[in-house]
């Protein structure tokens, strides 16, 4: 079951002091309440499929800002900002494009952090 596979990366992030740190901004909180989470979602899905999602990144690593989007500060907080830490905190291979099983996990993952962030808030 998905939800519980994502409950469980996030409780084993929440360990970790780097990203732990992440916490989305009052300027994102406003920006999500704007938007909507249906549009948060599909925002996700735009930057996963063409940031993260394809064989080959030219700048793996380097390719998720650290502010700007409620979705970078998720990815970040999820370790699902490169191929680098999708693979260390999720066992997702790198050199291959993640498929659309993968992407949705991915989301799944990005969106559960950011509502437990908007409970919180």
């Amino acid at each position: 079951m998905q939800s519980t596979r994502v409950e469980k990366i996030l409780n084993s992030l929440s360990k970790s002091n780097l990203r732990n740190k992440f916490h989305l901004t009052q300027k994102d909180i406003e920006y999500i309440k704007e938007k909507g989470m249906d549009k948060i979602k599909e925002h996700a899905y735009d930057f996963i499929s063409k940031r993260l999602a394809p064989k080959n990144l030219l700048n793996d690593g380097k390719q998720t800002p650290m502010r700007g989007h409620p979705v970078f500060i998720a990815q970040h907080a999820t370790a699902t900002c490169c191929r680098g830490c999708l693979y260390k905190w999720h066992k997702i291979p790198k050199n291959v494009e993640l498929s659309s099983e993968q992407i949705d996990y991915v989301v799944d993952v990005i969106m559960a952090f950011i509502c437990k962030e908007m409970k919180n808030n």
